[in-house]
C-alpha cells in the first residue's frame, strides 16, 4: 500500500474514532507530543485534545475528511484536506468546515498523528484582486 493510501486510511480511522468519541483509539493514533491548533488559534496538547470528550463535553455527530492531498516526505507525511463537522461542545453547536493540515510521522512502522492545524475556509485568493 502506498503512503498516500496508508494516510488516507489513517484519516478514515481517525474520523471514525472522533465520531465515536473513542479516546482510547485516538490516544493510540497520536504521538506523545501531539498538538492541535484550533480554528481560532488555540492550542491543545495531547491530553487536552483527548479530554475534549470527557463527560460528554464534546459530541461529534459527523466528521468528514475529504479533498485530501497527501505529500510524502519519507518518515513524515503532510495531508491537507477539508474537515467538516457536525458537533456540539457543552451543548453549543460547533459545526464547521475547515481547511485542515494533518502532520503524520512514522513510528515503529506505523503512522501516528503529530499535529492538526484547522483554519476557516475563506474566499479564494485572486492575484491582483481587491484585498480590502
Amino acid at each position: 500500500m502506498s503512503t498516500e493510501e496508508q494516510v488516507r486510511e489513517f484519516g478514515r480511522v481517525w474520523a471514525a474514532a472522533e465520531e465515536r468519541g473513542d479516546t482510547v483509539a485516538l490516544a493510540a493514533l497520536a504521538t506523545d507530543g501531539f498538538r492541535l491548533v484550533g480554528p481560532l488559534g488555540f492550542v491543545l496538547d495531547r491530553d487536552q485534545w483527548l479530554a475534549r470528550y470527557d463527560g460528554g463535553e464534546l459530541v461529534t455527530e459527523k466528521l468528514g475528511w475529504t479533498e485530501v492531498e497527501v505529500r510524502d516526505f519519507g518518515g513524515t507525511a503532510i495531508a491537507i484536506g477539508v474537515h467538516e463537522q457536525v458537533a456540539t461542545h457543552r451543548g453549543n453547536p460547533v459545526n464547521g468546515r475547515f481547511r485542515a493540515t494533518h502532520v503524520l510521522v512514522r513510528e515503529d512502522g506505523r503512522w501516528r498523528l503529530a499535529g492538526i492545524h484547522l483554519s476557516p475556509i475563506g474566499a479564494p485568493f485572486v492575484p491582483g484582486g481587491d484585498r480590502r
